[in-house]
């Protein structure tokens, strides 16, 4: 109601009315978006215009100053200076100047050579004076050099911020543009110690450190999962998993047995389930004993330990699982491995299966079960064998 009757700004109605001024704007922008177009004179526009850019110039003070600027302009006021204008419309000179200088940089200028070329001269000196230059000299090659903030150069060269930041707007209009450039480019940047668009580094609070540190502490040292930790630390299990995400993700890769990579490149596990299952990897691979023996002897489940073997140990999943055999059957790569010399011997000579079994120390039913499965086209080479060789004896 106040908004709309009255000429209050936004401030000067939360104030009286003791509401939030971030979020009565808020709600101004998103639900009342046609009163604020009237207000500023943009009834006929649509109401999708924007009202300001990100370092454009205010409303008010477009309205302040249009006067004054328009002024400027014009060659009717060329006779008198900045200072003159700003007291014929009741301004501020510094701040007309101001207004200038970042929304109007080509009007000074313009005007002083105008009034150069019609001989207009106040014998004034333009420009930056000595002291001045000399006072923020090293702030400004610290700006040109470095990525630091105004704020942070005023302070370690000791000067004023207020008026460093008004001395580079005036004076080094290059930098703020090279700076403008910069804050595009990162914009959207979310690299940890890198600076993003609003030029701040992008990294955590010392808040944020201290009540996380425990957490991270354990989840270094420790094999416990981040549930049983957010619990003993009594932290937020959300706020934990995203702190360790975006702030710790070296810790995560090493914690999953990689280095060097990208958290994107790793598989998720825990440390814990890696600890149990580690003990019956070793026996697995330090034995010939059949994936489920080994799972038994360690208490494990048997298909449980085949899926973990076939996620985290590829290598050893194919080494004990299963493999296409040159007939086309699908067998044990153990077991081929196992009876591939035993089955080479029967099919290429008449000696008896059961013979060939004790040879290599093999039990005769595994193996006799093994061939009629698996390579039924090795009897019939191994019966033709005999039949050939009863033949030849006939001759004889």
């Amino acid at each position: 109601m106040l908004y709309s009757s009255t000429g209050l700004s936004i401030k000067e109605i939360c104030e009286q009315t003791g509401v939030g001024f971030s979020a009565f704007s808020s709600y101004l922008c998103k639900h009342h978006r046609d009163l604020i177009l009237l207000r500023h004179n943009l009834s006929g526009a649509s109401t999708e215009v924007r009202l300001r850019g990100k370092r454009g110039q205010t409303t008010a003070s477009q309205y302040k100053y249009n006067d004054a600027i328009s002024a400027c302009k014009s060659r009717e006021y060329l006779e008198y200076n900045i200072s003159q204008i700003a007291r014929i419309f009741e301004v501020s000179c510094t701040s007309l100047a101001n207004q200038l200088r970042r929304h109007y940089p080509d009007v000074i200028p313009r005007r002083e050579q105008l009034r150069q070329r019609i001989g207009i001269t106040a014998n004034l000196q333009y420009g930056a004076r000595k002291w001045s230059s000399e006072g923020y000299s090293r702030a400004v090659e610290m700006l040109q050099e470095s990525d630091m903030t105004i704020r942070e150069v005023s302070q370690r060269c000791n000067v004023s911020y207020t008026g460093l930041r008004e001395h580079i707007i005036a004076y080094y209009p290059q930098i703020t543009q090279k700076r403008k450039d910069k804050r595009l480019c990162m914009a959207g940047q979310s690299t940890k110690g890198m600076r993003n668009g609003c030029w701040a580094i992008h990294e955590p609070r010392e808040s944020t450190l201290k009540k996380y540190e425990k957490a991270i502490e354990l989840y270094r040292t420790t094999s416990l999962d981040v549930t049983e930790i957010a619990r003993i630390t009594q932290v937020n299990l959300g706020g934990f998993r995203y702190h360790l995400k975006n702030w710790h993700p070296e810790l995560i890769v090493s914690r999953r047995g990689y280095d060097g990579v990208g958290l994107g490149q790793t598989k998720r596990y825990n440390r814990s389930v890696a600890e149990k299952y580690a003990p019956a990897i070793e026996r697995l691979r330090s034995t010939s004993l059949p994936t489920a023996t080994v799972a038994a002897e360690f208490g494990l489940k048997p298909e449980a330990f085949r899926m973990y073997l076939k996620e985290h140990c590829p290598e050893l999943a194919a080494k004990r699982g299963m493999m296409r055999a040159s007939n086309g059957k699908t067998v044990s790569c153990r077991s081929e491995e196992k009876y591939s010399q035993a089955l080479q011997l029967y099919t290429t000579t008449t000696e008896s299966l059961y013979s060939i079994a004790r040879k290599f120390g093999i039990t005769y039913n595994s193996i006799g079960g093994y061939v009629r499965r698996n390579h039924p086209e090795a009897i019939l080479k191994h019966n033709t064998l005999l039949a050939t060789m009863e033949k030849e004896h006939k001759c004889i």
